[in-house]
């Protein structure tokens, strides 16, 4: 064996070895290392709340503290320095949802816009898109919504998207890595019944992704999409954007759960690790403050016994939760006090 073949030999043999130790690093043990942070709503002692943790879910921290203002849906801006949020004001009918944002310690917080929901980041962090009320008479239903409108953070102007007369019940949204596409789940809307759509970001394209479920969610690398199918399914599958218009690719890694719900997908900046909110059947107890009768899932309804939980992700793998593989799946929260919507939080470069 010559020295070339000698060291090309060793060298696959390294490789083999670190992705050996890769695979046997339990997922515990990944999060432990992770920098990064997560941030989800809980309802805590009446009141809707935003919470942190460390990725490995320890050091949970309130980041609001509002006796009385009901605060959900945090999605944390790409430097990891700011969350957007929604708060609910009054109740019944006549709740107002407004979207917000404030420094990821819980500082500096002002208001957005009223009658909003759903806030989500351009990529370079200068823009929060939201979703206007479709009626100012509140209702809890996520697809509430007419248009998409942008506000520049730096001059507070807003200008509603190039298409925004024509987008109608659409909830869940999210930018590409890019910033040129918007993904959506429309619900009896612009023709559809129920569809999962790409939006052109400045312009008036939409595209039919022709898979099912809700609440898709783009991978860091902006290469797959993670999805619920159904209530008791999460799903990621390559995006073919070389194709004309984009369209999906096989399922390569699905979670089942069954009977409880699993909802809120979500990336860990690795793009190996997903985090999704996990709880049983119901719909809410309308006796709390702050809080309505509709799917647990909803924003604003409470989900008894519902956590977050982390699972790594192996490409053609299927994991069942009621039996998942060692060293693959975390409880982060355990108190079941209706745990929902993480959204991790990058560290500042």
């Amino acid at each position: 064996m010559n020295q070339k073949t000698l060291q090309f030999f060793l060298s696959c043999l390294v490789a083999t070895a670190l992705a050996a130790a890769a695979a046997a690093e339990s997922i515990q043990e990944q999060l432990a290392r992770t920098p990064a942070k997560l941030v989800y709503e809980a309802y805590v002692n009446d009141n809707w709340e935003i919470f942190s943790m460390a990725a490995d879910g320890s050091q949970a921290r309130n980041l609001t503290n509002t006796p009385g203002q009901h605060e959900m849906y945090p999605q944390a801006s790409p430097d990891g320095s700011m969350l957007a949020f929604v708060v609910d004001t009054g109740s019944g009918r006549k709740t107002v949802r407004s979207v917000w944002v404030m420094d990821i310690d819980g500082g500096k917080r002002r208001k957005i816009a009223d009658y909003a929901r759903q806030p989500f980041w351009s990529p370079d962090g200068k823009t929060i898109a939201y979703l206007p009320q479709e009626y100012k008479k509140f209702n809890v239903v996520d697809y509430f919504t007419k248009g998409i409108v942008y506000h520049d953070l730096a001059t507070g102007m807003q200008r509603p998207h190039p298409n925004s007369d024509k987008i109608r019940h659409l909830y869940n949204p999210g930018f590409s890595p890019d910033g040129k596409w918007i993904v959506a789940t429309v619900h009896a809307g612009m023709g559809y019944k129920h569809a999962i759509l790409l939006i052109e970001a400045e312009g008036n394209r939409m595209i039919n992704l022709k898979i099912p479920g809700c609440r898709p969610v783009f991978s860091p690398d902006g290469k797959q999409l993670a999805w619920g199918p159904g209530d008791h399914e999460i799903a990621v599958a390559d995006i073919h954007w070389e194709s004309d218009p984009p369209s999906m690719g096989k399922r390569r890694f699905r979670i089942l759960d069954k009977p409880d719900k699993i909802y809120h997908v979500d990336w860990a900046p690795s793009g190996k690790i997903l985090t999704i909110s996990r709880g049983p059947n119901g719909e809410g107890d309308p006796t709390k403050p702050g809080t309505f009768e509709a799917a647990c899932e909803i924003v604003g309804v409470y989900a008894d016994g519902w956590n977050i939980v982390a699972v790594s992700v192996q490409q053609g793998e299927t994991v069942d939760l009621r039996k998942p593989p060692a060293g693959r799946f975390l409880p982060l929260t355990r108190d079941g006090h209706s745990h929902k919507e993480s959204d991790w939080v990058s560290v500042r470069k």
